[in-house]
């Protein structure tokens, strides 16, 4: 099960029988790292997840021989949800907390690259675990001048696939930023504060702090 009760699964697994682009740069990285011999053709047969499930028990991930969002990102590979034959074409919404995350991804994100719109449907996770911020994914969202995108109505646009999976992995567990619990685009804030936080990570426009 998810994190708030989500009974939600990956976005973008990849197991046997899985093709693809996302196949590919999943091989390229275990050819890199040693764990695979011979070249990224693209399927994911036995020995891609035997390759797979060594790197999982190595690295301390749970060994079940697929690629989730976790073992992706232990690898450093963004799985794209266009990436893959096993990826469904329509995403679903698995909870009115999903489905407002997915908002908030596509008001504050859409055109980063897709760790980048996880890295900030996770930043609001973290909020939500943190004893300075609501405890709960609206609260948070909707918190007086958290988000510009409440304020200037965005929040209420249509998200688009791509932001309903990435709200979906985060919802999973996965969390490009490490923790952190701010993010913001130093080409468009003219915020000092913001500016006083420490920086953990930048993913595309956006930088991550604490």
């Amino acid at each position: 099960m998810g994190l708030f009760g989500a009974n939600a699964v990956a976005a973008v697994v990849l197991s046997i029988g899985s093709r693809g682009e996302n196949v590919t740069k999943v091989q390229k990285r275990l050819i890199q790292y040693d764990y695979l011999d011979g070249t990224a053709d693209g399927i994911y047969g036995e020995e891609t997840a035997a390759a797979v499930r060594l790197f999982q028990r190595r690295n301390g991930l749970s060994v079940d021989g697929k690629v989730g969002p976790a073992t992706a990102a232990a690898l450093g590979v963004s799985l794209s949800a266009s990436g893959s034959t096993s990826a469904s074409s329509t995403a679903a919404i698995v909870s009115s907390d999903h489905r407002l995350l997915s908002k908030l991804v596509y008001a504050e994100a859409r055109g980063e690259p897709y760790k980048g719109m996880v890295a900030v449907a996770a930043v609001v996770l973290n909020r939500v675990r943190s004893s300075s911020f609501p405890n709960t994914i609206s609260g948070v969202i909707y918190q007086k001048g958290a988000f510009s995108c409440v304020s200037n109505g965005s929040i209420n646009n249509t998200p688009n696939n791509q932001s309903i999976r990435a709200a979906l992995d985060a919802l999973n567990g996965w969390d490009p930023t490490g923790g952190c619990l701010y993010y913001y685009n130093p080409r468009l804030t003219d915020d000092t504060w913001i500016r006083t936080r420490t920086v953990q990570t930048v993913i595309g426009n956006h930088y991550f702090a604490r």
